[in-house]
Parts: structure tokens; C-alpha cells; sequence
């Protein structure tokens, strides 16, 4: 064999892989640098990690898969390697890890990483094709030493989903998968924003900009965190959360203020400033361009102290439980994962190898395992990197 291991992906997931696989190593990667996304994630700082990362973080069609190897390999483990290395970061909110300075800093330390275990990374190179030979595969690749086949004993698929293509994303990992008769589930957009169609887009592209804390639900899943309006529809990180949930079709209730704070505040505004509009009563709860928009469709006193008990109940449900039907998602184009993937029973949550084909394994995004924003899909990049690279087998 040319190589032990032949790791396809020089994102997150392959690197750490390449920097724990014994033996001799090869990364390839079709992009012209290494740990791309890993660059331009969290605005060019890196979120690497949550302090809170643990299964119950993680969509899957098996919920219980994940909770091998991110036990075995923990966020502990890694912001341990990050202090050793002499990165500084710090936590911005909900456990989220940032760098201090740059996400380049976490690139660099991996590749640090990987040529200390021995492994090569060879960029602008793609995989034509792969086939099973005697115990390995044998790979066509295409790149900077022209068009050549190599050997490996093991064959690490770690190239993604398909998330953001103009960056080179494709579903090459999927395709390969079904090339060896290992199932997927279904694979759909994830961490992505909402449009909407109609009189609803035209109503929040006049509020494009605007954002507010909120607590947002769909089919029982809900996250509040701020939401964003934009000239297409909603986004922010409760939205992109409950994107990962949704399915089209589905309705979004939007809770901009609690119950109990807005009829106190309206109990209080009645007695001390009756005069008043609710609209400007409102404003100091929510952005005052929200306001409008909120009450645009429902009948209230010009003063607040005329507001009748029906019409606190209706002002109550269209600032607690605002009904919303999304036209859609942006889609790939601007989702940050893909959720589904290769299906988990056909792989070792011990290993990530295929049971049914020795030596193959999927790591990172490809397979039906998606995080929450947030730092947890670079965790499971970690995590499903680390145990694979950990249970490679080199010699006979």
C-alpha cells in the first residue's frame, strides 16, 4: 500500500484525524487551503467548541450514536490542546469559544498537529474515483502531480455536506457512501434562515435589520436566543436553531414578550400614563420599527387606558404566540450544516468505521449527527475525528 490512510478533507474533521492516525498518512482536499470553513466560521474567530456540549446538543435519527465518541474525546480534551498550544480565547455567551484573535490560529494548530504525526496534506487535488481492492482501496486522484492512483489500507471520508457550494461543497460524501451500499437518511438545510412570501416578506423586508430577544418554536423544539428580520424573512440564532427542526409547511410561533411582563406593563401604563398610545407603550418593551408591524392588523384605543380586556387578550397572542408560516428556507446557499446524512446504524459509534466495509470510515458532517449553533458541530468534528484516527490499524 501507498498509504495506511488515505483521509479525504482537509477540514476539521480530517485534520484531527490525521494528526491521531498511526502509520503514513495522506490528506487531500480539492480547495487550495486547509480548514477552510474552519477560517471563515464565527466571523474569522473560530466558535471551536461549547463548554456545554453533550448528546442531548445533537439531531439524529439515533439521538443516543454521538455519546461514544464525545465522551471519549470531550470539549475538555480539546480546549486543553488549544491552551497548549498558546491560543487565546474567551466565551462570548451560552459556552460558545472564541478566539481572541483569529480562526487561523486553530487551522495552524491542527496542521502543527497533523505534520507531527507524520501526515502530508495535498490541496488542489480531487478524488475521481475509488474502489475496494484487497485489503484497502484503491484511489484516482487529479490534482497538482497530475491524474495518479494510490493505495491505502484505510479510506477516511471527512469531506462535509453540502453547505455553502460555492466554497467547493458537494455531496461527494453521500455518493460514496451509496457507491459501497451504506444507507442514508434524508438530508435537508440546516442552521439556515427562513423566507417568507407575499404580504409577510414585504412586511419584514420594511423592518430589514431589526433584531429582538425572543423565544421561537416549532414542532415542540424551541430556542430563545435574539431573532434578526431581513428583506426575506427571519433570521438570527433562535431562528437558525428552530431551522434544524422545522420541515416545510410547518408553522413558527414567535414569542417577543412574556405574558406575565406585558400585561403588567399595560396594568402599569393604565394607571400612570393612560393617556398614552399602546403603540408608544410598546416601543419600550421592542424596537419601535417592530411596533408597527406587530399591530398593524389589530384594533386598539388611541389611549391605553381605553384598551378592553378582549383586546389585551388578542394584543397578548399576537405578542406571545405569533403564528408564522415560512415560505422556505435560503436553503444550502447560505445554511451553516447539513442535517442527515450517512446513516449512523451502519456505522461503529466506537470506531465511525462502516460494518459492512473494513476499513472505511465517515467522520464530521457527512454523517446523520448535526449540532446546535454554537460550537457543537466542531466538537462533533473533534470527537468523530479523534475516535477514528484513534482506531485505525496499520501492518498486516
Amino acid at each position: 500500500m501507498d498509504f495506511d490512510t488515505l483521509i479525504i478533507g482537509a477540514g476539521a474533521a480530517g485534520l484531527i484525524c490525521a494528526a491521531q492516525a498511526p502509520g503514513k498518512c495522506l490528506v487531500i482536499d480539492h480547495a487550495k487551503a486547509a480548514g477552510e470553513k474552519i477560517r471563515i466560521s464565527g466571523g474569522g474567530r473560530c466558535n471551536f467548541t461549547n463548554l456545554y456540549a453533550s448528546a442531548e446538543n445533537y439531531i439524529s435519527s439515533n439521538p443516543h450514536f454521538a455519546k461514544s465518541a464525545l465522551a471519549r474525546y470531550t470539549q475538555w480534551d480539546f480546549i486543553d490542546w488549544v491552551a497548549r498550544s498558546g491560543i487565546a480565547y474567551h466565551e462570548k455567551t451560552l459556552g460558545q469559544l472564541f478566539c481572541d484573535t483569529s480562526a487561523k490560529e486553530i487551522v495552524a494548530m491542527l496542521l502543527k498537529g497533523v505534520a507531527e504525526a507524520g501526515g502530508q496534506v495535498e490541496l488542489n487535488t480531487s478524488v475521481q474515483s475509488v474502489n475496494a481492492i484487497e485489503a484497502g482501496y484503491a484511489i484516482q486522484l487529479n490534482g497538482a502531480q497530475g491524474s495518479r492512483s494510490v493505495t491505502a489500507r484505510n479510506l477516511v471520508v471527512a469531506c462535509g455536506g453540502k453547505p455553502i457550494p460555492k466554497m467547493g461543497a458537494t455531496d461527494f460524501a453521500l455518493r460514496l457512501a451509496q457507491q459501497f451500499g451504506i444507507p442514508l437518511t434524508q438530508t435537508y438545510a440546516g442552521l439556515v434562515p427562513f423566507t417568507f412570501s407575499g404580504a409577510q416578506q414585504e412586511a419584514f423586508k420594511s423592518i430589514s435589520g431589526v433584531s429582538a430577544p425572543a423565544l421561537l418554536q416549532t414542532n415542540g423544539t424551541a430556542f430563545e436566543e435574539a431573532v434578526l428580520f431581513t428583506h426575506r424573512g427571519l433570521s438570527g440564532p433562535a431562528a437558525l436553531q428552530v431551522s434544524s427542526y422545522w420541515a416545510p409547511g410547518d408553522l413558527l410561533t414567535l414569542r417577543l414578550l412574556s405574558e406575565e411582563g406585558l400585561r403588567q406593563a399595560v396594568r402599569d401604563a393604565k394607571q400612570t400614563e393612560g393617556r398614552k398610545s399602546p403603540s408608544s407603550i410598546l416601543a419600550r418593551l421592542l424596537p419601535a420599527r417592530l411596533v408597527p408591524l406587530v399591530l398593524h392588523d389589530l384594533t386598539l384605543p388611541e389611549r391605553i387606558a381605553d384598551l378592553t380586556a378582549a383586546q389585551l387578550d388578542r394584543l397578548t397572542e399576537r405578542l406571545t404566540q405569533w403564528q408564522l408560516t415560512p415560505a422556505g428556507t435560503e436553503g444550502y446557499r447560505t445554511a451553516e450544516v447539513m442535517v442527515g446524512g450517512v446513516d449512523t446504524a451502519a456505522l461503529s459509534s466506537k470506531t465511525m468505521m462502516a460494518k459492512t466495509q473494513p476499513g472505511l470510515f465517515f467522520i464530521g458532517e457527512c454523517v446523520d449527527v448535526t449540532g446546535w449553533l454554537g460550537g457543537y458541530n466542531f466538537q462533533w468534528a473533534w470527537s468523530s475525528g479523534w475516535v477514528a484516527g484513534q482506531s485505525i490499524k496499520v501492518g498486516l
